[in-house]
Formats: structure tokens, sequence, C-alpha cells
């Protein structure tokens, strides 16, 4: 199985509002209520590409308890520590007539160093039967920046492949860490290399990125991904760009990246074949609201029109 952590799990409720304006009255056209935050959502896309998962984090208070209830609803299993502050409730607003998004995030609840420890201990449980250990999201208040990182090398130790989503310096120090992949977007990448990133840009920092200490980097953008593997000799460099289609809604379309690549790297897909599964995945994820929610068989269907280029590397 593969599991996933999310520390700063949410109670995701999004909105459907059509030419939605700011200061103005509006009647919501269709709501929809989800466990949110990226782990569980690559957990739930996970789910849905028949991948065995388990989610696992921290949550509390009601929305805790409503978080863990919505998982088991979707026949995800789940595994939290629950922990005394509230966590979070995260609200978006979706027009899908202006294409625009709107999204207001909690800071998330207050950790104590005893509820951490436990997750900890969670985790080596339930690592001793994963095929791969996914970090993905913000840490909570009161969490040290190199939980990421201490969390990665343990496991690493124990021979278990990890994956990392986040940003900033929990990133950085994790990368030092050398998990097996990571996964910034555009502006997460930008901040690592410490540039704004242009087309031919992308191969200098998917080796920046690389040298930093991870073996498999994606670099995740609207109009695709740029992806690095170390894994093999000579490593491949590889650039998919995505089939237009019209978005509903793009939130949670990296972390359905994150789990179709996954899946297909672990079921033994070569490199360039999982990054097209996983660019697709994730096309199909914007034609509908819900993040991590996908139809495999429409990214199936969309798999076909990923153009995917294998690219030279960057010359020194």
């Amino acid at each position: 199985m593969i599991v996933t952590v999310t520390l700063n799990a949410a109670l995701d409720r999004t909105l459907s509002v059509p030419n939605f304006q700011q200061g103005h009255r509006h009647r919501a056209s269709q709501g929809l209520t989800l466990a949110g935050g990226k782990g569980i959502n690559v957990a739930r896309a996970l789910k849905r590409l028949d991948v065995p998962v388990v989610a696992t984090g921290l949550a509390g208070g009601r929305t805790g308890t409503r978080i863990v209830e919505e998982l088991t609803s979707e026949a995800i299993l789940n595994d939290f520590v629950r922990i005394a502050e509230e966590s979070r409730t995260s609200t978006a607003v979706v027009d899908p007539m202006g294409g625009s998004f709107t999204e207001i995030n909690e800071w998330g609840p207050r950790v104590q160093p005893e509820e951490l420890e436990l997750l900890r201990e969670k985790l080596r449980y339930l690592s001793r039967d994963a095929r791969a250990v996914v970090f993905a999201g913000s840490l909570p208040r009161d969490v040290e920046d190199a939980f990421y990182a201490d969390a990665i090398r343990e496991l690493n130790r124990a021979g278990v492949r990890t994956v990392l989503d986040a940003e900033g310096e929990p990133l950085r120090l994790a990368l030092e860490a050398e998990p097996w992949l990571v996964a910034p977007n555009q502006h997460e990448a930008e901040a690592l290399v410490g540039q704004e990133l242009e087309d031919e840009d992308f191969l200098m920092a998917l080796d920046a990125i690389a040298d930093l200490g991870a073996r498999t980097v994606l670099i995740t953008r609207e109009t695709g991904c740029f992806g690095l593997t170390r894994e093999e000799r000579p490593p491949r460099r590889v650039h998919a760009v995505a089939p237009r289609v019209e978005p509903v809604s793009t939130v949670g379309a990296g972390d359905v990246l994150t789990a179709a690549f996954l899946a297909g790297r672990l079921d033994g897909k070569d490199f360039a074949d999982s990054v097209r599964a996983a660019v697709a995945a994730a096309t199909a994820s914007v034609l509908d609201v819900g993040a991590g929610k996908f139809e495999p068989r429409e990214a199936g269907r969309l798999a076909a029109q990923v153009d995917v280029s294998e690219l030279e590397p960057v010359e020194t």
C-alpha cells in the first residue's frame, strides 16, 4: 500500500457561484464538502486508480471528526492521530462562467510535541508494509520546519520510498534528506532556484533541484510538466504538454498528477509513460469540482493527447 501524510488536514467547502463578484450577494448553484489537504487529495486520487492507500495525519475537534467521517464515506482507509485543537476549514468559490477561483484557508491548529510523537509512532507502524510514503501540504503551527526532513531520513533508513510535495523552508530542508520524489509547482520551484522560470530555464531547474537531493523531480505547471529521474543512467528528462480543455476547477490537479505518476512508477511503467499518465489524470481532474477527483476513463482518453518529448541535458 501507499501511505499519505497530511499534517494540516482540512474540511474543504467548495461553492459554485456563476458570475461571482466581490461585494455582492450571490446564491451558490452547487456546493461540495470533502476532506481536504494535499495528502488527502493524493489519497483520493490513488483510490480512484485502485491503488491500495491509507491516509494518516493529524485531525482535531469536531472538524477533525468530520474529516475522518468524510474519508470513511469515500471508502478511503484512514488512521489519523486525534489532537486537542480544531482542524481547519477551507472555503473556495468557483465561478464556472468567469473561470475564476477564490480560496480562503484557515491557519490550522497548534500541535503539541506529544501529539507529533504519536504521529511518528503511527508512521513507523504503517510504513512497515508501505511501498511509499507521501508527505504533502503545509505544516501546522508549532511544527518545526525540519519535520519532513527528519521523517524522510528515518524512512530512507528503513528502505521506504518517500515522496514530498511542500514549499518554502520545509521543502528545502527535506530535499537534503534525499526523498525519492519531489513535485513542486512552478512557483515553488522558482523559490527553490531563486529565479523566475521561462521555458528554457526548466532544464536548469530540474538539475538544480535534483542536486539538492531528490532522485526524481516533477515541476508542475498549468500547461503540463517537466520531469527528471536519476534512477536511470544516463538521467532522463522529459517535457509533457497537456491537451487543451475548458477547466472547471484546477484545485488539486497537482496532487492528482503526483498520485498518478507514483502509481505508474510503482507499477513498473516507463518514466515517460508515467509522466504521460500523470499529466492526463491531472487534466481530467480540472473537468470536475473537488480536489483529487477525476474519471480514470477520461484520463485514459486524454493520455493519447499528451505530448511527451525527451529533453537533452543542460550543457555545463
